[in-house]
């Protein structure tokens, strides 16, 4: 029927130019808080008691970073938006990792279910950054190898190893970004707008390559991604240190070097793997400015 043709035709229009205006309006600097869902764990790896936590659920998130020159993706997620059961959100899910460990992950929303709520495509990503390479990072990272990766050398190296590692990764969910456009991050601190609102920080010791993200938004003030430098936030209170990462004295001097760096910016650490903080935080299609 004509009519109904034209009427649906009309909101389809409508929908994809809501959509593109609302992907192309970067005249602001905006962050998003894409829910990943919530990890089972244990805080024993991280030196700390059931008892000296809070909670032992961990977190699991990613990020978009809107800028006017660019969007930003850190983060990739933990579960691959295909492989998730057919149950979806708050259902539970077992990822094995390419160690054969097997992690228990209670599912939010699908990440590009996210995305597309705020108006954004896989392409309309121009620049994918992680925190670092491990399984509950990268899970989708392969939707966005047409973007720029942003990654230090020493980590893309562990990644795309000679001969395949048994670890915490998940290599087949980041093997497009082998071909992607990269930017080889070799500057302890990268600014990757030009403006020095958005900085890739090196954090080394968690993976060999590990960085924070710095975001210096007008409204809400600079804050910090920490990536895996903390899991747990009383790590930081009771001044515990990892037993498994890849170099923990890294690590130690990491955080050392992070704290002076957030008293200089004046900057809040947000610990991306913190159950409880992460409840507290607006979700996307919500934002921070």
């Amino acid at each position: 029927m004509p009519g109904i043709t034209l009427f649906r035709s009309a909101l389809f229009l409508f929908a994809f130019l809501a959509c593109s205006v609302h992907a192309q309006a970067a005249d602001e600097l905006r962050l998003y808080v894409l829910d990943g869902g919530e990890l089972e764990s244990s805080p024993v790896s991280y030196n700390l008691t059931e008892a000296e936590v809070a909670t032992t659920s961990l977190a699991l998130s990613a990020f978009l970073i809107v800028h006017p020159q660019g969007v930003l993706l850190w983060e990739a997620g933990a579960v691959p938006d295909q492989e998730r059961v057919m149950e979806g959100e708050g259902a539970r899910q077992i990822v094995i990792r390419s160690d054969g460990a097997e992690r228990p992950v209670i599912l939010g929303p699908s990440l590009l279910g996210q995305l597309a709520d705020i108006g954004y495509a896989p392409e309309d990503v121009t620049h994918l950054a992680v925190s670092h390479f491990h399984w509950d990072h990268t899970a989708n990272a392969n939707t966005f190898a047409g973007a720029t990766w942003l990654v230090r050398p020493e980590e893309r190296a562990a990644m795309f190893p000679e001969e395949p590692l048994n670890n915490s990764a998940r290599p087949m969910t980041y093997a497009a970004l082998r071909s992607s456009n990269t930017v080889a991050v070799t500057d302890e601190e990268h600014d990757v707008f030009g403006d020095g609102r958005v900085i890739l920080k090196a954090a080394r010791g968690h993976s060999p390559g590990h960085q924070v993200l710095y975001v210096d938004l007008p409204e809400t003030g600079a804050i910090v991604l920490s990536g895996d430098l903390y899991h747990y936030p009383e790590e930081r209170t009771l001044d515990r240190l990892p037993t498994r990462d890849f170099d923990v004295a890294q690590t130690r001097a990491a955080r050392v070097e992070l704290d002076a760096f957030l008293e200089r910016r004046n900057a809040t650490l947000w610990i991306e793997h913190d159950f409880l903080a992460h409840q507290a935080l607006r979700k996307a299609p919500e934002f921070y400015r």
